[in-house]
């Protein structure tokens, strides 16, 4: 970690290439003996160097943007292998996925149908889908990433997704029923309201069936969280046992949407410290990254461990390590104990997924570089951008 910032400077974002490859075989190896694929959530981390590790295990990808497929192709991934999610897919982003053919398209409301069928119909395609089914579920995790409640914006009701289907078999032509989709939200550290889910999207499956309406796969979505602080999430094979017992007896292809974590636990983000600054009531900890490298904390109020790279020998005290970025909300966490000094270098932990993806270049601040660790060698794989970057594009009106 030392010798990654003083070759590249913090900060940085440092991920282990081991890592990655030992989370997607877990998921791999507990997945034996069931027909399955595996696509990574590129939105937890879309670094071309991540998506190319994980292409070359063998790895599908689910998207939700025109953006994370054309990633995706760059990155050496198949087409073929792309669930396309989300609620707001427009015109140009069904004609580019068509084009690519991609496996399926996970469809979020009726309005969206229309739209998919009309399109595919003027390409004189046929375009596979899945119903994203709202199952109602609470999925016990922060109410910003619960993704599966009646109140959320996502997928369609369990109620009316029965007369969805008999729509698309009977009304939309240009649509192929290729399975049904369910995802009730991210960073889930229980295994019951999964399994909850898993039975409910059955019972319509099954209803499905005795109408002639065959599924070839069952999309049942990711979520499953990591230890950020004191949580117990389930193991990856505690979490694919789990879903085997309630799918026994089902024949139907296994898509899984792992994101968080595959790359979470795989990366950090490497600091300094620039200036303590002790005040009456609180110490501050005065680094150089801020809320646009890392905006969850500042977004979610999330907990992330923060280390020091090298140990000191001053006392340790209690600081906020905060950036330097215009907002009282800009901090990286409150009330740590540390011993630090000016220029002690600090590793942000568990910062691999939505950390680089979610960043910005608010108050004009160039983006962090990115480096991947394989073995003993690193690699540079997205360069610290430029201010000049920044403004390239921005015209002065005479």
């Amino acid at each position: 970690m030392s010798d990654i910032a003083r070759q590249y400077g913090t900060p940085c974002y440092v991920y282990s290439r081991a890592a990655l490859t030992e989370a997607y075989q877990q998921f791999s190896t507990a997945l034996q003996g069931r027909e399955h694929l595996i696509c990574y959530a590129v939105k937890a981390n879309s670094n071309l160097g991540v998506l190319n590790v994980l292409a070359r295990l063998g790895a599908g990808f689910d998207i939700v943007s025109g953006g994370e497929l054309q990633r995706v192709l760059a990155a050496g991934g198949d087409a073929g292998k792309v669930v396309f999610s989300g609620v707001g897919k427009t015109e140009a982003e069904m004609r580019m996925a068509l084009d690519a053919n991609i496996l399926c398209f996970n469809v979020e409301s009726s309005a969206e149908l229309e739209r998919l069928n009309e399109v595919a119909a003027s390409m004189g395609i046929v375009a596979p889908i899945s119903l994203r089914v709202n199952p109602d579920v609470d999925a016990k995790t922060h109410p910003y990433i619960s993704t599966g409640l009646k109140q959320n914006k996502f997928g369609v009701t369990y109620s009316e997704a029965l007369n969805l289907y008999r729509k698309i078999k009977n009304e939309l032509p240009s649509l192929r029923i290729s399975g049904m989709d369910c995802h009730i939200g991210s960073q889930l550290t229980e295994i019951a309201p999964f399994t909850e889910a898993i039975e409910k999207i059955l019972v319509l499956a099954n209803v499905l069936a005795s109408e002639g309406i065959d599924l070839e796969h069952l999309d049942l979505g990711g979520g499953l969280g990591i230890c950020y602080n004191d949580e117990s999430p389930p193991t990856i094979a505690e979490y694919v046992s789990a879903m085997k017992k309630a799918l026994a007896g089902r024949k139907e292809k296994i898509i899984l949407e792992p994101g968080r974590v595959l790359t979470g636990n795989a990366g950090v983000l490497l600091m300094r410290v620039e200036y303590l600054k002790r005040g009456e009531e609180k110490n501050f900890a005065i680094v150089d990254a801020a809320m646009n490298d890392l905006m969850r904390p500042a977004l979610y109020d999330a907990h992330h461990e923060i280390l020091p790279v090298e140990r000191e020998n001053n006392t340790p005290e209690i600081f906020e390590i905060v950036g330097p970025v215009c907002e009282t909300g800009d901090f990286i966490g409150h009330a740590r104990e540390l011993s630090i000094m000016p220029q002690s270098l600090l590793a942000v932990l568990s910062a691999g997924a939505y950390g680089m993806s979610m960043s910005s270049n608010y108050n004009t601040r160039p983006r962090a570089a990115e480096v991947m660790v394989d073995g003993s060698s690193m690699h540079l794989i997205r360069e610290r951008e430029k201010v000049e970057q920044l403004y390239s594009d921005e015209k002065i009106i005479e």
